[in-house]
């Protein structure tokens, strides 16, 4: 049925009408109606709460209606859809998690985990005919291939929820029911990572290697307990994401705007101080330091990193990853890097006090220090660095400035329509008139964003450079009032007005924008 007559007979019809966004919310019951035969029948069953809900897009097809509902065993609750979203949103599935819903319905026996130090490759998931191992299997397979940075497996009174962390956002994916299941697969994940299977009282920590298109990417572990057992985030370590392969990282290809890279650029190249990245776990953070790595090594000077762990090679430098069971924590491997003649450092993460300390006393000793820390935005970094017990002249003396990044969810090209901003979203932004007549834009959910609207990411940055007027009145405590006007005047942009700018663009949506940036 073409998209036109589906919209003529869904406005006549006397069924609830389903839209793809609210299809994407619903859980797939793949148990009683699995992918396949939803695909050939041109239907689908779903949980909702506990009702069971079968969406289809031919109210005239009174056949379907009656196989679907001897299929489900139990009263059905029907909506209808528009052709395309049906179309879109079992194309998704299929894409998605084409083995987990094989898996799911079927029983896991006794003992059926994995053998330690067995080794991963998912490029054989149907051929192990343990349940249990080809879920887990599936599920990392299915998380790399759609470009997931975690996974989320969460124990629940029924079975598991099993979630990706898609451009900075948790999608469902699938729930296997049964606790067994969810039991062997948390086991699986911890013989795989070395952890203890017979504790379940405490939090574990692991990791260990998969092959994936014939390169090896490593999967953090952390098994967590809660009221319905155990549930495991695995974090998606693959160097390749950062950037293909026989290519250097550079700047440009992160989508920063270019006034903020000229500003970045000539923090960078500074002969001496340090130069800190701040933001949420996630917000890319390292990949924007590997960048100014590649850009600033040119051959003639001593650049080592320590990191935990290396994310990205960069050749020619010298890389140090923390083991912290070996006794290598970044303050000790900072204190030898600094008897190994180094021009230029980067610390994967400030932490602790006595790493902040080591890297402030090597900016103010004829070093570059690069590195990150964990703060809302660049004026959350001189709080920060006062709890620990960082002397702010010191500190001030030492920066050359901060940068403060996010990534914003961008329009998905395929499905964007104009949009006109409504006066909540006017009120809540605090938009001018100006930037209320930009030319906005949203995505209405497609096949080739997955329903979401949206399809990649971008980055914002707020940039503070310190000049001699900030640091007097940093290191005079001076009101933080005082300090975001001076830096104002001297150009930092805050987060916020940066997103703005992009959503005005048509470059992402203003529910995004007041989604990740806070107003400060």
């Amino acid at each position: 049925m073409n998209a036109p007559l589906t919209s003529a007979v869904l406005n006549d019809a006397d069924y609830p009408i389903a839209t793809l966004p609210q299809l994407s919310r619903l859980t797939p019951a793949f148990d009683r109606l699995p992918l396949a035969e939803a695909q050939a029948r041109r239907c689908a069953l779903f949980r909702d709460g506990q009702r069971l809900v079968a969406v289809f897009d031919n109210p005239l097809a009174a056949d379907v209606q009656r196989w679907v509902e001897a299929r489900a065993g139990d009263p059905v609750e029907w909506r209808l859809a528009n052709a395309d979203d049906l179309t879109a949103w079992l194309r998704r599935q299929e894409q998605s998690a084409p083995a987990l819903a094989a898996v799911v319905t079927q029983k896991v026996g006794a003992g059926e985990t994995a053998e330690r130090g067995e080794d991963i490759s998912l490029a054989r998931i149907g051929q192990n005919t343990s349940p249990v191992v080809r879920l887990v299997n599936a599920t990392i397979h299915n998380a790399l291939k759609l470009g997931a940075s975690d996974i989320h497996l969460e124990a629940t009174r029924a079975g598991l929820d099993i979630r990706f962390r898609i451009d900075g956002v948790l999608e469902k994916m699938g729930s296997p029911a049964g606790r067994e299941m969810a039991e062997q697969a948390v086991s699986r994940l911890k013989v795989l990572a070395e952890l203890d299977i017979a504790e379940r009282r405490v939090p574990q920590d692991g990791r260990f290697p998969v092959r994936f298109a014939g390169r090896s990417i490593d999967l953090r572990v952390s098994i967590m307990p809660s009221i319905h057992g155990e549930d495991a985030v695995l974090r998606i370590l693959d160097k390749r994401s950062l950037v293909p392969e026989g290519e250097a990282l550079r700047l440009e290809g992160l989508g920063f705007a270019a006034a903020d890279l000229a500003r970045m650029r000539a923090l960078a190249t500074q002969p001496y101080g340090m130069l800190l990245v701040t933001g949420p776990t996630g917000s890319g953070k390292t990949t924007t330091l590997y960048g100014v790595l590649s850009e600033i090594h040119n051959g003639r000077d001593k650049i080592v990193t320590i990191e935990d762990p290396v994310e990205y090679e960069l050749p020619g430098v010298l890389q140090i990853p923390v083991n912290d069971k070996k006794g290598l924590s970044f303050a000790r491997g900072l204190r030898s890097i600094l008897r190994h003649d180094p021009d230029k450092i980067m610390i994967g993460e400030i932490r602790d006090a006595e790493t902040a300390e080591i890297a402030v006393q090597s900016a103010l000793t004829g070093h570059l220090v690069l590195s990150t820390v964990h703060a809302n935005h660049v004026f959350d970094v001189f709080s920060r660095f006062a709890h620990m017990g960082i002397d702010p002249y010191s500190l001030t003396s030492a920066l050359n400035g901060v940068w403060a990044q996010r990534l914003l969810r961008t329009v998905c090209p395929h499905c964007a329509e104009s949009v006109i901003p409504s006066s909540h979203d006017i009120a809540t932004l605090n938009l001018s008139a100006e930037l209320a007549a930009g030319d906005f834009r949203q995505g209405k959910g497609c096949n080739e964003c997955r329903g979401t609207g949206y399809r990649g990411r971008r980055a914002v940055a707020e940039i503070l450079a310190l000049d001699d007027r900030l640091r007097f009145l940093i290191a005079q405590r001076a009101p933080l009032a005082e300090i975001k006007s001076e830096a104002r005047l001297q150009g930092t942009r805050s987060l916020r007005d940066a997103a703005l700018q992009l959503a005005c663009a048509g470059q992402t949506t203003l529910e995004e924008v007041a989604r990740v940036t806070l107003q400060h």
